[in-house]
This record gives structure tokens, sequence and C-alpha cells, in this order.
């Protein structure tokens, strides 16, 4: 299982269900991909981690035993999948409930919103620690998200840091209690899509380059 979602108030959650760091494989990108790119969604949307981590990324064990051929599409649906949801017409908030490394950085960074549970969490872009490059679309994400001295060390060193890093550089929008977590996401989620021009905004400042 990748995935599963419910309702909340009138709301989608979904929360990752690949693992326990929810690790991502080819397959499990193919499957958000798909789910951001149906035609009906018209919610907003609550994006969290099962278990006690957000995503740590691609699963290297996984890509390590890839053919060539199989990392390039792994990289071009990673870039589809990123595009989808920054591009989802509703709200999109990261509920961060844990380590978010790698690809599960990249997660929140697509999100609209983000929020992250107190604890000693970490994150980073790891990618060069890992034997894994950016994606085109993941790197079009971070380089619009992160400021330029940040998106440099980060990237070049895989520096992990914590949740007050993270909110220092307005990387993440909230830290609160665990406890609170999806349910003020949800309440963040609602307030953004109870605004009559959010979607046709959104499409104006999240858009991607080509």
């Amino acid at each position: 299982m990748t995935y599963e979602t419910q309702y909340l108030d009138g709301v989608l959650l979904l929360t990752l269900k690949t693992s326990a760091l929810n690790t991502l494989t080819l397959e499990d990108v193919s499957a958000l991909r798909d789910f951001f790119e149906r035609p009906d969604n018209d919610l907003p949307l609550v994006f969290t981690g099962g278990g006690s981590a957000f995503s740590a990324g691609v699963d290297t064990k996984a890509f390590e035993r890839y053919s060539d051929s199989k990392r390039i599409e792994l990289f071009d649906t990673i870039s589809a999948m990123t595009r989808a949801i920054v591009q989802y017409p509703q709200p999109v908030v990261a509920a961060v409930n844990g380590h978010a490394l790698g690809g599960g950085l990249v997660l929140a960074l697509c999100a609209d919103y983000r929020l992250c549970a107190e604890g000693p969490h970490k994150f980073g872009l790891t990618e060069a620690r890992a034997g894994v490059p950016f994606p085109e679309g993941a790197l079009a994400v971070i380089s619009k998200e992160l400021p330029g001295p940040l998106l440099r060390r980060w990237t070049l060193t895989s520096e992990v840091v914590g949740s007050a890093d993270l909110q220092a550089a307005e990387v993440i929008d909230e830290i609160l209690p665990a406890e609170e977590l999806l349910k003020t996401s949800v309440a963040r989620a609602k307030d953004l899509a109870s605004q009559p021009a959010f979607s046709d905004v959104k499409r104006q400042v999240r858009k991607l380059p080509d």
C-alpha cells in the first residue's frame, strides 16, 4: 500500500503508508502521481506520513537495483509527481509528522502550507550522500522554494537540520505539538480553500518552469 485516504471535515487526508520510513519506490511515486493527476481532485488536501516519519525519500536499496532505464523512468515520474502536487487545484497542506529527508523534504516543499510536529526530527536534502541526484522536477521545486545560499549549502553538503532551522529559514510555517498537527492542518487547509480566488492565485505564484 502506498497511501490511504480519508475525509476529515471536508478535507481529504492522504497518509503515506509505504514502509517504516515511508521511502518511495518507482511504484509508489507512480501511484502518487496518478492520484494527484486525477481530474476529480476538488477538495483541499492534507498530506502526512504514517508512523514516525513523514518520508525518507527515494528507497535507496531499490534504486541500487534499478537498471539505467528504470532510473530514468523513476526520475521522470518524480518530476511528473512533483508538478502534479504543485499544480493540484486546491490547497495542499503538509502535516510533517516526523523525519523528512531527500525526496521527503521535497514532498513537503511541494505543499502550499507546511506544519511540523514538535520533536527531534531530521530534515535535509541528502541526495548527494544517498547517491540519488535530483530529478528535474524536484530541482525546480527546491530552486523555487529555497533561497540561493541555503539551496547551495543544503544540497552540496547534505546537511541535516532540525525543525527550528526550517522555520528560521521560512521553509515551514508552523511548529506545534504532535497531538495538534492534524487538526490544525485541516483547519489551515479549510482556511486557504475559503478564499474565492485561491486556485487562480495559486496557479499564478506557484507555477513551475516548463
